[in-house]
């Protein structure tokens, strides 16, 4: 009887709602929606009072929020908004380490290839201008 007590109506009534709502929703969106339901779920067992997230937390929520178009109404240890700033934070790691781990500026072009374009451009004066 006391777990009776614990849920409201309007929280019963709601959880009534969105089943029905499932119903009408694709598999994949589902299945996307009960892993994003159970990592949340899962970093709250592992934390105390507050999420504690872990840079793979915020990679998944970041890939999450690319490949399922309703990731938000899922989420809801984490503002939406916080994701998307996870996301491009990602993007802006990601072309840091490429600079820094790549090749510098423009790649060279081959003596032969330059050799042509300057070969077309005397013989067609035309273009290009």
């Amino acid at each position: 009887m006391s777990l009776l007590l614990r849920f409201s109506p309007a929280s019963v009534l709601s959880a009534i709602f969105a089943s029905v709502l499932g119903s009408f929703r694709s598999r994949a969106a589902l299945q996307l929606e009960i892993i994003a339901l159970r990592h949340q779920i899962s970093v709250l067992r592992r934390s105390g009072k507050r999420p504690n997230l872990t840079d793979a937390d915020r990679v998944f929520w970041a890939w999450l929020s690319e490949v399922w178009s309703n990731w938000r109404s899922a989420l809801v240890i984490v503002k939406p908004e916080t994701v998307i700033a996870w996301h491009r934070r990602g993007f802006r790691w990601f072309w840091a380490w490429k600079v820094r781990h790549g090749k510098r500026g423009r790649p060279n072009v081959p003596e032969e290839v330059r050799e042509l374009i300057r070969r077309m451009s005397r013989e067609n004066p035309l273009w290009g201008g």
